[in-house]
Formats: C-alpha cells, structure tokens, sequence
C-alpha cells in the first residue's frame, strides 16, 4: 500500500496521536500505536498560510472541492459528485418560534445523497484510490452506507457496506440502488462497527470510518468553512450540532479554528452545542455529570442516524463542549417528531430525525438559557427527510377524501377547520399561527 506525501500535492503532513502527539506518516492508521489514542491529520500550515486567500477560494469549483487545499488529498484525482456549497438559510419563522433573532439554517439535505455523510466519503474515497485500495466498506446507521455506495459506484471500486438489520427502510434503498454489497447485522451500530473493526484486520478493504478515518473524518471541516464564507467571511457566534460519535462536532469547530489561524475570518470565540436523542445520549449524560468519561448505552430512539451508544470522538466533543462554553441537549422522541414538523412547517424544509433532534434541542436550550436571543446562530441539519418517513409520518394530519365536487370538499373542509359549509378557509401555516400569536 502507498503512502501519501506533501509533495504529492497536499498540504497534509503527518498523522499526530491526539492524546500523545506521537508523529505518523500519511498512511492508513486510525489509532496510536503507544496509547490506543485516535490520529488526526496535521498540516503545514505555514505554507497554507502563504498561498491560501480568499480569492483562491472563492475561484474554485461550486462544491466542497473549494477547499481543497485545506483536505489531505489531491484536489486533481478528487471524487467529486457535487458536494458540498449547500445553502445557509436565515430562518426568520423558526427563529421567531424559538425566541431567536438571528437565526440560520445550514442546509446539508441538498447533498447528492441526501446527507453530510457525502462529505466525509467523497475525501475518504479519494484518499483511498490514492492508497490503491480496489474496495470501500463502511459500518453504517444509514446516511453514509448510501454515501459510500454511490461514491464506489462513481469511482469503480467495489463495495461492501454494514448496517444495522432494523434500518428504515428508505436508507436500505437507497444504499442498494447503487449496487454495492449490502449486509444487514442483526445487532445495534455498535454490533456492525465491531464486527467492521475486526474485519477490517482481515480484508485489505479501506474502511472509511476505521482504517481511513483521520482522512475521512477531515471532510466535515467543510461545513465550518462554508458557513463562515456564506455569512461574509465572519465565524458564528454559536453552532447546533447534531452528536452521534462526536467527529462532526469537533471537524466544524476545527474548520473555523482553521480559517482563524490562517487569516481568513477573525476570531469569534464560536461556541459549539450538541444535540442527542434522550434514547441515546452517552456524550449529554457524561456532559451533564460533568465528566469527560464516557458511560456507553444500548441505544432506544427513533433518531438511527444518532444512535451511536459508545462514540468514538466523544471525549473530544466533550472537550470542544468545554473550550467553548458551549451546553448539550437530549430530547424525547416526541419532541424530535416535533422538531422534524417545527422546521417544515416554518421554513420548507423536509429533515430526518437528526434535524429534528437540532431543532428540539435547540429550543431546549433557549429555553434554558444556554443560547442568547441576540446570538448568530447556525442549526446544522445533515439529512433528508425522505429518509425517514415513518418516524413523522404517524403524527401527520390525514389527506382530506372527497369525492371530484366543489360540495364534497367544502363539506370536508367545513368539518375539518369549523365554520358553515361554504365559509370555511384554511387554518393558518405555523409560521403565521406563530407570528399572530407573538404580535
């Protein structure tokens, strides 16, 4: 197997322990050979510092590939299927619900896959052709086996995907159109990651988020480097993230901090909260005792994307929540249905229980003080909703049956809203029910 070099074209160094800061070449290895720590791509970024400016960014293509100077990877042999660049979104209606005058949503269901989960495979795939691997294989809650699968297609590599055998059925579709070989565990996605662990000792395949994750992991960077570029080259004052084993967290943070010590935005002291589904909340749990020992759960929650019991990066979003006096959340079911409804009924957008997670975390903590009316706030939500249908779609109002006349649906829609047959109007939407009930 190759190993990768600087000199290759990418600004990437070494792989550095995160615990011990033991030095690696850029090869496939995930953990510390000395204290079993997780290993992380380190740049030289003093000669970034001399070529990377704006303008060179704003130059490059439409998509995450933008920034390819700041990924461990040649921007030339790329797998680009068009990540990344995905909108930012004031988001005045769900602002004025949760009591925020500055809100915006990053809007990463617009992926070619429907997910964030393309980001992290698009470098993971390019890293791996550059270490000539033939196949990609990934332990999967859903989002990144689609990712992975369509990334091998378009590569032609072989592939090879695990998920949990109790997947929603949209995700399971929509990993196998494209193809790959697709093994359903019958265990939770700490059973499939385990097994994939093993594996991975056994078959010469570039696991994306084992063998390759220091690569893999650096493609979430991207969503703090556009959300600062999209709001004018400025850091937001807060983030709400979505936690599940905790790299998103830390890579979006690690993104600004990037743009800050090259120059490119000025330090904002961003701070960084989380979200989990209660049913699975090991990184709140330890949050809230205030500890940075992980206790690993058996997940129980509606929100499968989330449903990481023992998270691999927890440790370090426990310490991003730390450095940045940011707060964490864990809400019900119940209200992730909520949250999922709150974000389509007020700004059009469809998410996954993930999203619905954000956004009922995010009211959580207004409600409880930890984000500020006045505060820049970006709501990151990094899946579709068609992914997931029947999470929401039992507490969905029925379709209206009517026979073809203009009396059969007045008589329906007098019976559904009130008022005489023939008088009846629509109930308002819930963003103008919000904003008459707040005037």
């Amino acid at each position: 197997m190759s190993v990768l070099s600087s000199s290759a074209g990418s600004f990437a160094k070494n792989l550095r322990c995160k615990e011990c800061g033991r030095v690696y070449p850029l090869e496939p290895a995930h953990v510390c050979e000395f204290c079993f720590g997780p290993l992380e791509v380190f740049y030289d970024y003093e000669a970034l510092s001399r070529v990377l400016t704006r303008r060179r960014i704003e130059s490059g293509p439409p998509t995450m590939w933008r920034y390819a100077d700041l990924l461990p990877c040649r921007a030339e042999t790329a797998v680009d299927i068009g990540t990344g660049f995905t909108p930012l979104l004031r988001a005045p209606n769900l602002g004025r619900a949760l009591g925020l005058d500055r809100l915006y949503v990053k809007n990463d269901c617009q992926n070619p896959t429907w997910s964030f989960k393309d980001r992290v495979v698009s470098v993971a795939t390019s890293v791996a052709r550059e270490f000539e691997f033939d196949t990609l294989a990934c332990a999967s809650t859903g989002n990144l086996a689609n990712s992975v699968s369509a990334h091998a297609a378009r590569a032609g590599l072989k592939a090879c995907v695990f998920i949990p055998a109790d997947l929603e059925q949209g995700k399971i579709v929509g990993s196998a159109v494209y193809g790959p070989t697709l093994v359903a565990v019958e265990g939770s996605y700490d059973d499939v990651n385990r097994l994939c662990s093993e594996l991975g000792d056994r078959y010469p395949w570039a696991f994306v988020n084992i063998n390759v994750r220091p690569y893999y992991a650096e493609g979430s960077k991207t969503l703090g480097y556009e959300v600062c570029e999209q709001l004018g080259w400025r850091a937001p004052d807060h983030c709400i993230v979505p936690l599940a084993s905790g790299s998103l967290f830390t890579k979006i943070y690690k993104g600004i901090k990037e743009l800050a010590w090259l120059g490119l935005v000025e330090w904002n002291a961003t701070r960084m909260s989380g979200a989990q589904a209660a049913g699975c909340s090991p990184i709140f749990e330890a949050w809230q005792r205030q500890s940075y020992n992980i206790r690993p759960q058996k997940p129980n929650t509606i929100a499968k994307s989330l449903a990481i019991g023992n998270p691999a990066d927890g440790y370090n979003a426990l310490q991003v929540l730390a450095q940045t006096s940011g707060a964490a959340a864990a809400v019900t079911d119940d209200e992730i249905v909520e949250g999922i409804k709150l974000l389509a009924e007020t700004e059009g957008i469809f998410a996954e229980t993930a999203g619905g997670v954000v956004v009922a975390g995010l009211r959580r903590l207004v409600q409880e003080g930890h984000v500020s009316p006045d505060e820049l706030v970006v709501a990151f939500i990094t899946g579709a909703g068609l992914k997931t249908q029947e999470a929401v779609a039992p507490a969905l109002a029925p379709a209206l049956t009517i026979r073809p006349t203009i009396d059969s649906f007045e008589e329906a829609l007098a019976s559904a809203y009130g008022g005489p047959v023939g008088k009846a109007v629509l109930p308002p939407g819930r963003s103008g029910a919000l904003a008459g009930r707040r005037s």
